[in-house]
């Protein structure tokens, strides 16, 4: 399908679209890099309490049991989440051609997720927190924190129903499968763990199942669907293959929710459980690898705007960790590495790949490309950028290369032990960890700048330009670029 016609009255209406959306999408977008920043320092402290455990051991807020929980919660809830509501209702409303005439509403759902947010870290931190990974927050927190939810959902369904006739993107059916699955995942976990007195191994299956839905059926989707608008828009080329995009997306809705019980293996449960989470979990690389490909071959078509656009260069980068990702679940849930690794280190960094390579990189790509036009402001520093990128990629690599082949060798010495100390087991893990911290440091760094750079433009002290990433003028990445801002040009459409 055409592009629609970059007529003086599609520029008239984007402009609307982003002015009455900047209020709610800054708000997530700033909100969750400050949360961001705070999930990295909790994440400093819990990998610095590794390998020196007398660290902060004076105050009981700061155990290992505590702070490591309250880190992942920041990260996932505090960043992830409010990045993909940024994300999803920008790009919606943009897809729709409709501006946001509720722009309130999404911006008290946004208070009260910050508020219950807020109110689970502190209770995780004073020791009430449920010991269950990524659904740590005390009961009294997940009511609200789904009411804002379900608030940000019927809007966004709202924009996708009033839609112009005809016209739905592949993007838009990642989106609309991810606000839909949500609360299906999210509710259906939080009832059955807090809301019915079961056995806790029963619970421990839910929350396995919840902890990899929460990464592959939420935030996989909306970084693909995301990086689905991005590629064809700023290089100005369509889809590599549209029926290939086709096929990634009916693949992860039928593949992924059957993962997450792998992480039984060898539980008093059924025995072909954790087998098909495994073949589940090992068949993710199919989705991942189709849109992996199929993106990155759509932007090699234009290697030199890769290589100037901020946007893209984040971008691409989140797809190769996509297909990293996908090579993962491939390795690691394969039975004879599971058994090695299946009580060590990999699933953080498998986890950190999802989250802080893939997905994350994608979300600072669409910020870098959305904040401008929303703002009507240019970035301040090209050199901001520049370092925010290359600090983050390294020691993104760093972190999940140090904790995969750190869990090779922890796991390898677990299975010594029969004749050894576990003591010596668990020590294996420790050089690993002060790279680990090393790592987290540097992207405490990176992102302090990122925040005040996002907060500046949130202020709009950036100067008014018609090529707000810095670049020169014309260029795709400028609103008044050469593709004319057009919305996922060259994508064809689903009918």
């Amino acid at each position: 399908m055409s592009a629609p016609s970059d007529s003086f009255s599609d520029v008239r209406l984007r402009s609307e679209i982003d002015r009455s959306l900047r209020h709610p999408v800054m708000f997530f977008f700033t909100s969750g890099a400050a949360w961001l920043a705070v999930a990295i320092l909790l994440g400093i402290i819990s990998s610095a309490k590794v390998h020196s455990p007398g660290f902060l051991d004076s105050c009981p807020w700061m155990t290992y049991g505590r702070v490591f929980p309250a880190h992942e919660t920041a990260l996932i809830y505090g960043w992830g989440c409010q990045a993909a509501f940024g994300m999803i209702i920008w790009l919606m409303s943009r897809l729709s051609r409709q501006p946001c005439r509720n722009a309130g509403t999404i911006l008290m759902a946004g208070h009260v997720w910050n508020f219950a947010l807020s109110l689970g870290v502190i209770g995780i931190l004073a020791g009430g927190g449920t010991g269950m990974p990524w659904m740590d927050m005390p009961a009294f927190a997940w009511i609200p924190l789904l009411l804002a939810y379900i608030a940000i959902t019927i809007w966004s369904m709202v924009q996708f129903k009033v839609r112009p006739e005809g016209h739905t993107y592949i993007s838009q059916w990642y989106l609309m499968a991810a606000l839909i699955w949500f609360p299906w995942f999210f509710g259906s976990a939080h009832l059955l763990v807090h809301g019915f007195s079961g056995s806790p191994l029963g619970a421990a299956g839910v929350n396995a199942w919840f902890h990899s839905a929460m990464l592959l059926l939420f935030f996989a989707p909306v970084g693909i669907g995301m990086a689905y608008y991005l590629i064809p828009k700023v290089t100005g080329r369509p889809v590599y293959n549209y029926a290939l995009s086709l096929i990634g997306f009916w693949s992860l809705a039928i593949i992924v929710p059957w993962a997450g019980m792998q992480k039984l293996t060898g539980t008093p449960i059924p025995n072909f459980l954790p087998y098909l989470g495994a073949f589940a979990a090992i068949l993710f690389a199919i989705p991942a690898a189709v849109a992996g490909i199929n993106l990155l071959k759509t932007a090699a078509s234009d290697t030199e705007t890769v290589n100037l656009s901020p946007t893209l260069r984040f971008t691409v980068w989140g797809l190769v960790f996509l297909l990293c990702l996908g090579a993962a679940s491939l390795v690691l849930n394969s039975p004879g590495v599971m058994k090695v690794t299946q009580f060590t280190i990999a699933g953080y960094g498998y986890d950190m790949l999802g989250i802080y390579g893939f997905f994350s990189f994608i979300a600072f790509g669409a910020i870098y490309f959305i904040v401008p036009r929303i703002t009507r402001r240019e970035w301040l520093s090209r050199r901001l950028i520049k370092w925010h990128f290359f600090v983050s990629i390294y020691a993104v690599m760093a972190i999940v290369v140090v904790t995969l082949f750190g869990a090779l060798m922890q796991g390898v010495a677990q299975e010594t032990t029969y004749d050894s100390l576990w003591y010596n087991a668990a020590s294996t893990v420790f050089p690993y960890a002060v790279l680990t911290t090393i790592a987290w440091c540097f992207l405490l760094i990176s992102n302090f700048f990122f925040f005040c750079h996002l907060t500046l433009m949130w202020l709009r002290l950036g100067r008014r330009s018609s090529h707000p990433t810095l670049l020169v003028h014309g260029h795709p990445d400028s609103p008044h670029g050469p593709e004319g801002d057009i919305d996922n040009t060259g994508t064809a459409s689903a009918h």
